[in-house]
């Protein structure tokens, strides 16, 4: 009979500390202690390139590596590559077919005509909320060269953003054949 007891006094305490074990651990699991401040405006940011204040001479952190993009000093809007001499210079890979010219129109109806307009005049639903795009018809744009379509839809420009993760490199010309058969079956 006493071992019986002994026996479930050691069952009892056993299972209140299992009980409470698997309670900590729900709790630990749950109710994790986050920071007070957890909006990534008011957070400390490390800047990898910053100066040490107390000792202008030393970085902090490491500089940037032989692989890193320079942006300072670099006007992204005005004559960087690829829109002004590389892209004077690029040439059509593809050949205009029929059915590039199909593709391009509808790649145009479907990503295009929102800024340019279904007749491609500048005129579309977003343009009146930003400024104008140009005129696709326009002699200022016939004088461009394919090159420069390309690339401006690729890599975008001024007003344009760019379209190259929406475009691949095929489509983008595809655009550029249709473009060029719309300039040519309606003269100015």
């Amino acid at each position: 009979m006493l071992r019986a007891r002994l026996m479930l006094g050691i069952l009892a305490l056993w299972s209140v500390s299992f009980h409470q074990g698997c309670e900590d651990l729900k709790t630990s699991l749950t109710h994790l202690a986050y920071h007070p401040i957890r909006d990534m405006r008011q957070t400390i940011v490390i800047d990898p390139q910053r100066l040490d204040p107390l000792n202008p001479k030393v970085m902090t952190f490491r500089p940037p590596d032989s692989l890193a993009v320079p942006t300072i000093g670099r006007d992204r809007w005005l004559g960087d590559p690829p829109y002004d001499e590389a892209s004077k210079n690029l040439k059509d890979p593809t050949v205009t077919t029929q059915a590039s010219i199909v593709h391009g129109d509808t790649l145009f109806h479907t990503i295009c005509w929102t800024c340019h307009g279904m007749a491609m005049k500048g005129d579309g639903p977003v343009a009146a909320q930003f400024m104008p795009p140009p005129d696709l018809m326009a002699l200022a744009t016939r004088q461009r060269t394919d090159g420069f379509l390309y690339s401006y839809m690729r890599h975008g420009g001024v007003v344009m953003p760019p379209y190259g993760n929406a475009l691949s490199s095929k489509d983008a010309w595809d655009i550029v054949h249709y473009i060029r058969t719309m300039q040519k079956a309606t003269p100015r």
